[in-house]
């Protein structure tokens, strides 16, 4: 049986023990996590001086494979994964053939076997992404689905939605995430309607496109039950809804009899049915980025204000906001070169989030690291149902061990594509192994 010991590191685990522990991993599993272990292994890493916590687990990341593989392929944004801490990745399902049948859903899942880490997937809601007839949900949820969403295009057709809800709400433990853009109020995709707009001079994307689709979607689910995820929330708006339904639904769960309660496995924190994600970006720049940075500060919903940045701080914070997704999104430089308008939306983030956190949110006092290490990984794990999140003896050893201090500047990135205005910054918090299944897949 082969053994490792990790020695000598701070645990950071939100849902277990934490402390000064000594963490032994026999063929795979976590098999002690105690104060000063003796016990002999075959390979020791002694970690002084570092934080050692599970495995960050992303539910937001764009591999572009199949189809767009000049961007990114599933190896290449397994091993970005890898150098940023994360052990789980749940891939969008707006790759070319759209991820709405089995075939190509297992095409992505095996594919993902050989990475070293786990690669999950959600389908699209609706077939082709054209947002109007739904796919076979069961068939996929049953194929190895972790979700559904149509990432990068709403679903603009509330009557779609409404069925979309139902149905996820039938099939319980899974989740629907919405991209909430509603295309009535965006002349200019990429760029807030503001500050950057007017920059620009072009019309930009009002900040009302988010805020009447997430009152719709917060409506719907508080009706149906269904788990949703709001995603990429930019808005300050969009915030204080997610957390005025958040206590809608546990007033209503509070006045319900027992036996009247949500059947749901798995924790019974899932009886909250509304869940939101921020990304890195969006708490760490505003609109003045995508005024310095252009295109590589293009992204969808854009950058917007101060005001909205704090919000979504305030909201992490809180708990309202109950995951840091990245929304990895990688693009050529010729994709990026492109016009202000014709450039593609979106930027890598896996390499570089867990810095963002450690400078916006930890060092900031906007929260603890404990609490950090559970939106980057606790939080979404419980949310999409995996089993990650959690140190503890019995569970996979899927860990993270980094430096909160070390600085070092960013760029060199593992991922194919290099669309980033984080490229030259200094960062603070450096990923120094990350371990899957017991495994060293990452050293720095």
């Amino acid at each position: 049986m082969a053994t490792l010991m990790i020695r000598g590191g701070q645990v950071v685990n939100p849902a277990g023990d934490n402390g000064h522990l000594d963490i032994l991993i026999e063929d795979g599993v976590i098999k002690k996590m105690e104060p000063l272990l003796f016990d002999a292994a075959d390979e020791t890493i002694d970690v002084g001086g570092c934080v050692v916590s599970p495995g960050f687990v992303d539910v937001h990341s764009h591999f572009r494979d199949p189809g767009q593989t000049h961007k990114e392929d599933i190896l290449t944004g397994a091993a970005a994964a890898k150098r940023g801490g994360y052990t789980s990745i749940v891939m969008m399902a707006n790759t070319v053939p759209a991820i709405d049948n089995v075939e190509t859903l297992q095409y992505v899942l095996e594919k993902g076997r050989q990475t070293g880490i786990h690669i999950y997937a959600c389908a699209t809601v609706t077939r082709g992404m054209q947002g109007k007839e739904l796919v076979s949900m069961a068939e996929l949820k049953q194929a190895g689905a972790v979700g559904f969403t149509d990432d990068g295009k709403p679903l603009s057709d509330p009557e779609v939605a409404r069925e979309a809800m139902r149905r996820v709400a039938i099939l319980h433990n899974t989740i629907i995430s919405f991209h909430e853009e509603d295309p009535a109020y965006i002349e200019t995709p990429g760029y807030n309607k503001g500050k950057a707009s007017e920059h620009y001079g072009i019309g930009g994307a009002d900040r009302e496109a988010e805020i009447a689709m997430i009152r719709r979607d917060i409506e719907m689910a508080l009706e149906s039950g269904a788990q949703i995820d709001i995603q990429h929330i930019s808005t300050k708006e969009g915030v204080e809804l997610v957390r005025e339904g958040r206590r809608r639904r546990e007033e209503a769960l509070a006045a319900m009899p027992p036996s009247k309660l949500p059947q749901l496995s798995g924790s019974t924190s899932r009886k909250q049915n509304i869940h939101a994600e921020a990304t890195p970006h969006h708490f760490s720049l505003t609109e003045e980025a995508a005024i310095h940075y252009g295109t590589l500060a293009k992204m969808n919903p854009p950058l917007r204000t101060e005001e909205d940045r704090q919000a979504i701080i305030d909201g992490l914070a809180d708990g309202t906001i109950e995951m840091i997704a990245t929304d990895h999104a990688p693009h050529s430089n010729e994709e990026k070169a492109k016009g202000l308008t014709e450039a593609p939306s979106g930027i890598i983030g896996l390499e570089t989030a867990l810095p963002l956190g450690i400078m916006n949110l930890v060092e900031n006092g906007a929260m603890p690291l404990e609490d950090l290490v559970d939106r980057m990984s606790t939080g979404p794990a419980r949310i999409y149902g995996l089993d990650a999140g959690v140190l503890a003896p019995g569970k996979a050893a899927d860990i993270v061990i980094f430096d909160p201090d070390e600085r070092w500047v960013a760029g060199n990135y593992a991922s194919k594509s290099e669309n980033t205005p984080f490229t030259g910054m200094s960062m603070t918090g450096k990923v120094k192994y990350t371990i899957c299944g017991g495994k060293v897949v990452y050293k720095d």
